[in-house]
């Protein structure tokens, strides 16, 4: 096997492959002998086709599969005698035609990561807000917490108000017509939810128990059936039942029902989980000031696969986030084409910022000790709330014990930039609009 490797960039080489002819017409000839085993010509019986048919018939079927041979059998060792250590999968650009008793050559390129000597990390002039906890917070949380534990129970109030969840026997009518999934007995309707079609909650407000009312609403025009979308509707309307929201009182037994003892120990709970959100949003702002910083004074090439693995990292997290809020891209307008166009920057920033803190790493000999993993992991096991064996357990995998290693070094190398900064604690900032936390969201994951 001959091998020349050509420079195309600092980032992507070209491989050259030529296969010596002796290991062509042995492929050649095994495929043959493989296919003749199975092989169906008319006349002939599976394993007695003459070669000269099989030539005839097999041979497309023949070339793909010792080319594939070829290939798959050479080219990472190719890639190892060269010392190349591909970052995305290597592509096939050109190759010959297959000929017994012929060499055999194939061209490939390969992208490889660039090599970085980091500069401008040390001394780097950062901002750090002043942690400052605001105490209604634990009452906020607490409040929500409780709200999340809420139940309907009847209640024996006579009219229905805003916020209650009423159960009504309805019959929809357009032109003085039913129409298709326009009856429904004992539907559960939360009043002010928007569920219904606008206009059709605020009617029933104010209703009495077993009271009958006309309702009069329209579909929207962008309704999803387009036989009822913007067409006029009256209901008849009978409210069976009423129903309210029990919020239960913040007390000891709240507490035990998510694992604590006391109201004490939840609201320390709260406070303890909100302060340590506040620091890591903290630390997080200074680590992205950290890498607008180095990513400006470290000019590089950047490999197409990091970055295309780096988006479909940031989409799958993101379509994460919504599926958990009952959405979707296409929910918000975007497609992958979309997403890819409007996330490009912020792939190819965080894999330029990944490569010089990995650069720091080595050359400032920064490591990860065993003691760091057993450490982390508590932290982890105490944040999740789990057991520390179970933990223990999932990172036993190599996958992720890899995965946790790079992450906590990750971490040492922000500390060591960090201690050898000039930091300047600033007030804290005002909150984010809407957007800004969206972005930032994704920057994060």
């Amino acid at each position: 096997m001959n091998i020349t490797v050509e420079e195309l960039s600092s980032i992507k080489k070209k491989l050259v492959v030529e296969i010596d002819a002796e290991k062509v017409s042995s492929e050649i000839e095994k495929a043959y002998r493989k296919i003749a085993k199975t092989a169906s010509v008319k006349g002939f019986r599976k394993g007695k086709v003459p070669r000269r048919l099989l030539e005839q018939q097999y041979a497309p079927r023949m070339e793909n599969d010792v080319v594939g041979v070829l290939i798959n059998d050479s080219l990472y060792k190719a890639m190892i005698e060269h010392k190349l250590n591909p970052v995305s999968q290597p592509q096939i650009v050109d190759s010959a035609n297959l000929e017994s008793g012929k060499s055999f050559t194939y061209t490939a390129e390969v992208e490889i990561r660039p090599e970085i000597v980091a500069k401008g990390y040390a001394g780097l002039k950062l901002e750090k807000e002043k942690v400052v906890f605001d105490e209604s917070v634990v009452e906020e949380r607490l409040t929500q917490l409780a709200e999340s534990r809420s139940k309907l129970e009847v209640t024996s109030r006579k009219k229905a108000r805003d916020g209650d969840t009423v159960i009504i026997d309805f019959e929809g009518f357009i032109d003085g017509a039913t129409f298709e999934n326009g009856t429904a007995k004992d539907y559960q309707l939360e009043l002010g939810s928007n569920s219904f079609i606008p206009g059709f909650e605020e009617q029933i407000v104010g209703m009495k128990r077993e009271e009958e009312r006309e309702v009069e609403a329209s579909f929207p025009e962008n309704y999803g059936t387009k036989e009822l979308a913007g067409k006029p509707a009256k209901f008849k309307v009978v409210l069976n039942e009423i129903k309210e929201k029990v919020i239960p009182t913040p007390n000891n037994d709240l507490a035990k029902e998510v694992g604590l003892e006391t109201l004490d120990g939840l609201k320390g709970r709260i406070r303890e989980d909100s302060l340590r959100e506040q620091t890591d949003r903290v630390e997080n702002q200074m680590q992205e000031q950290i890498m607008d910083l180095l990513v400006a004074a470290n000019i590089f090439d950047v490999p197409e696969g990091m970055v295309q693995s780096q988006l479909e990292q940031l989409k799958e997290n993101f379509s994460q986030r919504l599926k958990s809020q009952g959405m979707n891209l296409e929910m918000l307008g975007m497609n992958d084409e979309g997403f890819a166009a409007a996330y490009r920057e912020m792939a190819v920033k965080q894999v330029c910022g990944e490569l010089i803190l990995e650069s720091i790493a080595q050359q400032e000999n920064l490591k990860v000790e065993d003691a760091a993993i057993d450490t982390k992991i508590e932290e982890l096991a105490k944040q999740s709330n789990s057991k520390i064996e179970q933990v223990k357990s999932y990172f036993a995998n190599p996958q992720a014990k890899e995965g946790l290693v790079a992450q906590i070094l990750h971490e040492n190398v922000v500390a060591f930039i960090v201690d050898k900064a000039d930091v300047i604690e600033v007030e804290p900032k005002q909150e984010k609009s809407a957007d800004e936390v969206e972005e930032s969201e994704a920057r994060e994951a």
